[in-house]
């Protein structure tokens, strides 16, 4: 298991935002709850207010589940280049379960993804990524705020 730090949080997030900028997205949709503290800090350093979170779940703690439930899909009128955000990229099966359901509401738009780490076996890849997880990574977020 991999401890997550801020530091390098920091360090990656201007690495990813470099990758990033060329694309010039004009919404972000992080996928919650991994890729909302990942959306807030690139909101920010690319001056993007259009911060449209979208809800997956296939895993709860460190137990994968059987699907993957996709809810609370954004209204992505007036937006042409979003970028999908998550912390990782696993099995992919979030990931190419959000890209499904967009591609399926609105396939008139321009989709990339974006993540901080990726699995080389995911069903799908991100455009955008820093780093292969060879391990667990236990992400700063979810181990320092945890209150039980």
């Amino acid at each position: 298991m991999r401890y997550y730090d801020y530091d390098s949080f920091k360090a990656d997030t201007l690495t990813l935002v470099a990758q990033i900028r060329a694309y010039n997205p004009d919404a972000l949709l992080p996928i919650a709850r991994g890729g909302l503290t990942l959306s807030h800090a690139i909101a920010h350093a690319l001056d993007i207010r259009a911060v449209l979170p979208i809800n997956a779940i296939l895993y709860e703690k460190e137990q994968k589940g059987d699907s993957c439930d996709v809810f609370n899909v954004p209204d992505l009128k007036g937006y042409e280049r979003i970028l999908i955000l998550d912390d990782i990229v696993d099995s992919g099966e979030t990931l190419k379960r959000v890209q499904e359901c967009l591609f399926s509401r609105y396939s008139n738009k321009r989709f990339k993804t974006a993540s901080l780490f990726y699995k080389r076996t995911a069903a799908i890849l991100p455009e955008f990524s820093v780093h292969e997880a060879t391990q667990w990574i236990d992400f700063f977020w979810e181990r320092d705020f945890l209150t039980k």
